[in-house]
């Protein structure tokens, strides 16, 4: 099973506040440990803005054992975009954050949500109306044994 969370209208004042801010969520939730978004800033930090994947876009993460505790993904949409420093995709308006507890449920959340942002998921969460309905949108864009009511 799947944490699925989300917050609307957050505010960063650059993209290292917009990643805590995102893999946040996922602390929140009981799915990922304290350091666990430092960790995603030094992903970026270390190698650049490869998560910004497509337009405005970012897919926030690290590794498992960099306080991945269980299966999560959040979605965060901030109040103004922020620069990542990408050549193409910048700025980046939404931020999908996961983690995973082991590397075989890293490549399966990668590949799902993969499928999920080609299947349009991104307009999806950037239309909905606050918290629940992106949190409903994320949860219905995973692979049913992964929903969180499944």
């Amino acid at each position: 099973m799947t944490a699925v969370g989300a917050r609307d209208g957050v505010d960063a004042d650059g993209w290292r506040a917009a990643t805590r801010a995102a893999a946040g969520v996922l602390v929140e939730m009981g799915a990922a440990a304290a350091g666990y978004p430092d960790a995603c800033v030094r992903v970026v930090e270390r190698d650049g803005p490869y998560i910004v994947l497509t337009k405005g876009l970012a897919l926030v993460h690290a590794r498992p054992e960099d306080g991945g505790l269980a299966v999560g993904v959040a979605a965060t949409r901030l109040a103004a975009p922020v620069e990542f420093g990408h050549p193409d995709n910048d700025p980046v308006d939404l931020l999908l954050a996961f983690c995973t507890p082991d590397a075989d449920a890293h490549v399966a959340s990668l590949s799902a949500l993969a499928r999920a942002l080609s299947a349009g998921l991104a307009d999806r969460l950037r239309g909905a109306a606050g918290d629940a309905e992106m949190a409903a949108e994320l949860g219905r864009a995973l692979p049913e044994e992964a929903r969180p009511d499944a």
